[in-house]
């Protein structure tokens, strides 16, 4: 097995983005279902082996628009939106069948830009998309395009991908795509142009180095794939491009028998996630703990709301805290779970508590470890 082949079938946590072109025939606007059924197989293989995977798939206009038969060339906005409602349910469905032979049950969730920025609807989408995968679920991602304020952009899912790859924390992002990797020129007119198996930096030239969409159904082209490499990149995550379109494509790339490239950052995920944390954001109050928390803090655990003995700031889910002991030294840095009201009704209680002193059940760590930086 080759180097990049041992990296794929290693990773905890995936995230496979799926391009219209590979997915649905173009010519008759259908999935591909001896496609598909090649791909869940490979994903239910990763399943099984302990690795927990998120789909973000494109195809929903595509399939839309054949249901609603509507015309090919450019669509209007409200037409893009229709065909997007209409494709949903077909492109759901499909992997929810196929999947459904290896056992495997899966969710849909559809995101805008927006649920990946703005910093609550971004927790939310992250703890719901944790606890799916805690259950043994597989998200299926896409746009939600039926409320798009703005006209429907190419290439979209090769952000969100990345943007989904970043949220859970992912270690591997791979790009299912109609070209198998970055060449030095665009292969289709230049006969020169390299193929390149390793980036670790995106750089000017690498930049340079992008072409332009191959089809209709292809609209994200490399520009959006460097995009997407860069924002995997620095969130510790890395992708690999690689071409989708025959039969068993993710299967040849987990046994590392594809031709692929490899975008290879420096960090690790949780390591790039707690550098975030440490250095980009100012503390919006802080917390005080008692001894109990100390000694759990340096022993690497999460912080639960029992240990906490007072709290200073108006701080919302989601922002960042300073973590104090008695004497006011700071422990550590975090992302708090609850607003700074409800962290005072539940500071000193025990975690079984919580639903009782709120009126709902939150999570049971007032910070969790994965959201703590330790001093």
């Amino acid at each position: 097995m080759s180097q990049a082949g041992i990296k794929l079938a290693s990773s905890k946590r995936l995230v496979v983005k799926i391009g219209s072109s590979i997915l649905v025939d173009e010519k008759l606007g259908q999935i591909r279902r001896d496609w598909l059924e090649a791909l869940t197989g490979d994903v239910a293989r990763l399943h099984r082996d302990g690795c927990e995977v998120v789909l973000v798939s494109s195809g929903a206009i595509r399939l839309g628009r054949t249901y609603l038969k509507l015309p090919s060339g450019p669509l209007k906005l409200e037409e893009s939106q229709a065909a997007a409602a209409t494709g949903q349910i077909q492109l759901a469905h499909a992997y929810q069948e196929s999947l459904a032979r290896h056992g495997i049950t899966v969710a849909q969730v559809l995101l805008t830009l927006d649920d990946s920025e703005e910093r609550r609807r971004y927790l939310n989408a992250r703890q719901t998309m944790g606890t799916l995968l805690g259950l043994g679920a597989i998200p299926v991602i896409n746009e939600n395009d039926t409320v798009a304020t703005d006209e429907i952009r190419f290439g979209d899912n090769d952000r969100l991908g990345a943007r989904v790859a970043e949220m859970i924390s992912a270690d591997t992002l791979v790009l299912l795509s109609d070209i198998d990797g970055l060449y030095t020129g665009d292969p289709r007119s230049d006969s020169s142009a390299k193929h390149i198996p390793e980036i670790r930096e995106i750089t000017p030239e690498i930049e340079a180095m992008a072409g332009t969409a191959a089809s209709e159904m292809s609209n994200g082209g490399m520009v959006t794939k460097l995009m997407a490499g860069r924002i995997a990149m620095a969130a510790g995550c890395r992708m690999v491009i690689a071409n989708g379109r025959t039969v068993g494509a993710l299967g040849a790339v987990i046994d590392g028998k594809a031709r692929c490239s490899w975008f290879l950052p420096e960090a690790s995920p949780l390591s790039a996630r707690k550098k975030w944390i440490k250095g980009s954001l100012k503390t919006a109050g802080f917390l005080v703990v008692d001894d109990g928390a100390v000694r759990a803090l340096s022993a690497g655990k999460s912080l639960l709301p029992a240990g906490v003995t007072a709290i200073d700031g108006e701080f919302k889910r989601g922002d960042v805290v300073d973590v104090k002991d008695k004497k006011g030294r700071v422990l550590a840095r975090g992302l708090v779970a609850y607003a700074a009201e409800d962290a005072r009704r539940i500071a000193g209680r025990k975690s079984a508590e919580i639903e009782k002193l709120l009126g709902f059940r939150g999570r049971d760590e007032m910070v969790h470890r994965d959201d703590l930086v330790v001093e």
